[in-house]
């Protein structure tokens, strides 16, 4: 561990490592400033340069100093466990109280949901309490009854009876009433047998000190809590809630910060108001989308028809009016879809969400029209509210029933999750940042295509301002955080403090090459010319590269066309990366490897947080712009930014698709490179990254590259680039005695 530093510097006792990497120790005083102001934080690095610790070592000094509580959180996996491996190493050196936090889905010993699981603790723990009750009755009755025993042989000696009837009238009265008290509490435990949970039963019998020693004796994964607490017979998650007041770090994934009801609930459980806790985001680049989907709402046909379902067996006279509001509004999506389908379109609709475009631009949307047009009823506003009040009266008799052991399983009320979307769609008609969509899929079972209503949150700052508002500060980090005003923008951050730096590492290890092919535009990658020019620039960065090289796609299908071609041109080992199929098995196979090249899609779980280190791979091509797919969800984004950002210097399409793009790009090329011994090359594969494609206009994206990247860019056109590679890779004296020939 290093020295502790200058004044200032004391942050350093929680750095684990002998010497920080270049940059990071300038990086570690910007944020330890920050903090000491209670300002937030944007912090570009490139991939392996330490940016977790650069944040997470002046965060648990500030901590430590205030007592405040850092989170630091991401929603890449391989993240998370590299946060463990620092936490373990910087506890090792300065002990923290460290906590890994996961949800209760992949803990639970028993698998119930979260709302059985809210009942069945609860239960549990009033069935517990009682129990208690109970032992204290029954030594109470022994009491009274020794009592009217020694009372009675003191008067005659005679039996029991006579000790009732010859005692003091007091204990007899006093012992039949515990008596009565005692029967009525043992059958009220014997109806609640089957509602409790044993697991959690266990936490409240036993002694909570054995599992805080071994917690806090090193830091454990939640797969670690959850095997001890197997071993003991208890609750792994409930323990883990338990013991977070006050720790000094929790590592969790991002909807424990992004869901606002999660996130009320988390603090709870850290025993932190808000403002005394520092949040750290690592591939912060991603908020935004995350973002949406804890904004976004959803409501299916089948859940309305279930809510019908569920109000026909009511008598409450609130009922007619949630029917009438479900009614029409179950009628319109069926409408509204059938309408947007064109000729044929509904025999290709799969069991994936198919979105329709229902919105309209200078009035609501055709599903609320439609919604207008068929309810019949006495006023949408009120009649909703009347649902919401019996929906909130239903969801209530459910949790008493499985409370009181009535059901075996808690029921989800559909009336209050119907009622409560139609109310949201309908407030939500003049929120530019809410977008309406319609999506319908075929039910795999019965063959029947059905639809779901969709509000899309377009306008993600909305979700996330609350939250940097209202903690001491956070950090956000990232290899891809610039332009920072996008990023302050998007997800509304206020005069945050911002830092970035570039990959440190000898320049003369690495190049970057745009190579010259005709731009891949999605109409144009069919065309036989441009397959073959792209065949043979990648057969020549097979050959010419001494290892493992990455080949990344703007799809799955690119991957697989361009897998195949390749395949036939090298006798390197191709690998294919395919959706819906796990990439860590696919990784290993090719990491072991050292002559192969793996085909994937920029949009896969390969492109970041994933690291090829050293020979894992000597080589990454970006084949193709990765633009996603504009589908109305896009087009929402673009256009809800233009509202908000149009006379700026950049409009929606560069907040919404260019820079989260060349975003995407840069963090394929930072798959390589990874420490200062490391070395590579790194190919953008299209003219729309050389320096001709500042005359193509907004599909040119050179100049959206930070200035340095951008100055390392080297054109070449495609027959050129096999002695480009060949002469940096001699230069490094890469290819020993296997040297190909150009």
């Amino acid at each position: 561990m290093s020295e502790q530093g200058p004044a200032g510097a004391d942050y350093l006792r929680f750095f684990p490592y002998a010497e920080p990497y270049p940059n990071q120790r300038a990086a570690m005083d910007a944020v330890d400033d920050a903090l000491t102001a209670g300002r937030d934080v944007l912090l570009e690095g490139a991939p392996g340069t330490g940016k977790t610790l650069s944040a997470l070592v002046p965060a648990l000094e500030h901590a430590r100093a205030e007592d405040h509580t850092v989170v630091i959180t991401t929603n890449v996996h391989q993240q998370m466990r590299q946060f463990v491996a620092d936490a373990r190493a910087i506890t090792r050196e300065e002990p923290i109280r460290a906590v890994v936090f996961r949800g209760k889905a992949s803990m639970c010993h028993i698998d119930v949901d979260y709302q059985e699981c809210q009942v069945l603790r609860d239960t549990t723990r009033s069935v517990v309490e009682r129990e208690q009750e109970r032992d204290e009755l029954r030594g109470r009755a022994d009491d009274l009854l020794a009592a009217m025993q020694d009372s009675a042989e003191q008067g005659s000696g005679g039996s029991q009876d006579a000790a009732r009837s010859g005692g003091d009238d007091g204990l007899a009265e006093a012992y039949e009433a515990v008596s009565d008290e005692l029967a009525s509490l043992e059958e009220e435990l014997e109806d609640d047998a089957g509602t409790v949970c044993e697991y959690y039963r266990e936490n409240l019998e036993r002694s909570g000190e054995e599992f805080l020693g071994w917690l806090f004796d090193d830091v454990r994964t939640p797969d670690d809590v959850y095997e001890w607490a197997e071993r003991k017979g208890c609750c792994g998650y409930e323990l883990l809630k338990e013991s977070m007041e006050g720790v000094d770090l929790v590592v969790c994934n991002y909807h424990h910060l992004l869901d606002p009801q999660i996130r009320e609930q988390f603090f709870r459980w850290i025993g932190r108001d808000p403002e005394d806790v520092v949040t750290v985001f690592d591939e912060a680049h991603n908020v935004a989308d995350a973002a949406r989907e804890h904004a976004s709402s959803t409501l299916t046909e089948r859940t309305v028809e279930s809510a019908l379902a569920e109000l026909a067996g009511t008598d409450d006279p609130r009922a007619n009016a949630a029917v009438n509001v479900f009614e029409g509004f179950l009628a319109a999506i069926r409408r509204t879809w059938d309408d947007a389908l064109a000729f044929g379109e509904r025999e290709q609709v799969s069991d994936d969400w198919h979105d329709l475009s229902v919105a309209n631009d200078n009035r609501r949307d055709e599903l609320t029209l439609a919604f207008l047009d068929e309810y019949e009823g006495r006023g949408i506003a009120q009649e909703v509210e009347l649902a919401l009040q019996l929906g909130t009266s239903l969801d209530e008799e459910y949790r008493e029933a499985f409370a009181s052991g009535e059901t075996t399983t808690r029921k989800e009320c559909q009336t209050l999750k119907a009622a409560g979307f139609v109310a949201e769609w309908m407030d939500a008609g003049d929120d530019p940042g809410r977008h309406p969509l319609l999506a319908v899929r075929r039910d795999q079972g019965t063959e029947e295509v059905y639809g779901r209503a969709e509000l899309y949150t377009a306008i993600p700052r909305e979700l996330t301002a609350d939250l940097y508002d209202r903690v001491h500060a956070s950090v956000l980090m990232s290899a891809t955080l610039r332009p920072f005003d996008v990023t302050e923008d998007v997800i509304g951050l206020n005069d945050p403090v911002t830092r970035s730096f570039s990959l440190p590492y000898p320049e003369e290890r690495r190049r970057t090459y745009a190579v010259e092919t005709p731009a891949l535009f999605a109409s144009k990658r069919d065309d036989p010319a441009l397959q073959e020019t792209v065949t043979d620039v990648l057969a020549d960065a097979v050959e010419f590269t001494p290892g493992n090289l990455l080949v990344f796609f703007p799809s799955y299908a690119e991957a697989a066309r361009y897998h195949g071609r390749v395949g036939r041109e090298t006798a390197a080992t191709t690998y294919l990366d395919e959706p819906g199929v796990r990439a860590e098995g696919l990784r290993e196979r090719f990491t072991s490897d050292d002559n192969g090249v793996l085909f994937t899609s920029l949009w896969g779980t390969l492109a970041e947080g994933v690291s090829f280190d050293g020979a894992d791979a000597r080589g990454v091509a970006v084949v193709g712009v990765p633009y996603p797919r504009l589908d109305e969800r896009q087009d929402a984004v673009q256009a809800a930014y233009d509202r908000e950002y149009g006379d700026r210097e950049r409009d929606g399409w560069g907040y919404a698709i260019e820079i989260p793009t060349i975003r995407k790009t840069r963090q394929a090329l930072g798959r390589v490179i990874r420490s200062p011994d490391d070395f590579g090359a790194r190919l953008l594969v299209d003219e729309r990254y050389t320096r001709a494609s500042r005359d193509m206009g907004q599909y040119g994206v050179r100049d959206t590259f930070p200035p340095e990247e951008r100055d390392e860019l080297v054109d070449v056109v495609p027959s050129k680039l096999r002695y480009g590679l060949f002469n940096f890779f001699s230069d490094l004296g890469a290819y020993g005695d296997d040297q190909p020939r150009p």
